[in-house]
């Protein structure tokens, strides 16, 4: 059985309430926006600023100014991209690699924490759920996202694009609908 609207509002509500948590305790905690480009680096031969802002939705300029402080911290190194000369490689300094298992670590202590009167079951339970949710909001999204990419005739439905190739094979001038 499908949940009802009222079921699904709760849950909106109750997600969009936990993020908006998470995202005001990221912008309170000095760690968290570094953890967050440190954790995007995990190739070895690095990433490109502007991969890692792609990757974590932020401003280009936001990524610069972190990995500004990041390097100079000893954390990241930041080389010339032998592919783009116009661009640079950020990669994880060994102490950097110990940084962000550090910040990870404070991160999962504090969820620890949070959880810490509920049952085993309810932790795997909502993991289960949390992971089932993305991937369902990505597969619905898809087609979507898909849609959006092709030229707005492309968008029509298929009977309105024949009636309105019908029209013009007929001499009819002007819009088809």
């Amino acid at each position: 059985m499908s949940p009802d609207r009222a079921d699904v509002e709760r849950m909106v509500v109750a997600l969009f309430t936990l993020n908006a948590g998470l995202d005001r305790a990221r912008r309170e905690s000095p760690g968290a926006g570094r953890l967050s480009v440190l954790q995007v680096l995990t190739a070895p031969e690095g990433e490109r600023p502007s991969d890692i802002a792609n990757t974590l939705q932020v401003s280009p300029s936001l990524v610069t100014r972190h990995v500004q402080e990041l390097e100079g911290d000893g954390l990241v190194a930041v080389t010339r991209d032998p592919a783009d000369h116009r661009s640079c490689l950020v990669s994880l300094t060994a102490w950097g690699y110990e940084e962000m298992r550090r910040l990870q670590e404070v991160g999962v202590a504090r969820f620890a924490a949070f959880v810490a009167g509920w049952d085993t079951s309810d932790v795997v339970n909502l993991t289960r759920l949390l992971e089932r949710l993305e991937i369902d909001k990505h597969t619905t999204a898809e087609p979507a996202r898909r849609r959006s990419r092709r030229p707005r005739w492309a968008q029509d439905s298929a009977p309105d694009r024949e009636r309105g190739l019908a029209d013009a094979d007929a001499g009819i001038v002007g819009e088809s609908r």
